[in-house]
């Protein structure tokens, strides 16, 4: 199990964005989508850097979930930050979301 995410400070994060740090920026903004979604209904997976479970509803505990979403971490920086819309994005193929509850345009964008 990964370390628990964490928000970053806003030193942290504006370094972040000047170095272009995208495991720091990723695990941030999963660590905000997870602080403004909480549940456990859908895994949100940024590979290789992070992944959690958001989402009222139904808890998932073994297995595939039944709500996935998957993109890298470009595409979730982008959503995260207001860049691309998430019907954009999916339109696009730049992320594969499968599930009930599997879409996240009402928590987005997060900064």
């Amino acid at each position: 199990m990964p370390a628990r995410l964490r928000i970053a400070t806003p030193e942290q994060l504006a370094a972040a964005f000047e170095d272009g740090d995208l495991r720091l920026l990723t695990k941030h903004f999963m660590a905000v989508l997870e602080q403004r979604a909480p549940g456990h209904s859908v895994e949100v997976r940024v590979p290789p850097y992070a992944a959690v479970q958001v989402i009222p509803g139904v808890r998932h505990t073994r297995g595939t979930p039944p709500a996935v979403v998957e993109m890298d971490a470009p595409t979730w920086l982008a959503l995260a930050t207001g860049e691309l819309g998430w019907h954009d994005a999916e339109a696009a193929g730049r992320l594969r979301a499968s599930g009930e509850r599997a879409d996240l345009s009402p928590y987005l964008p997060l900064a």
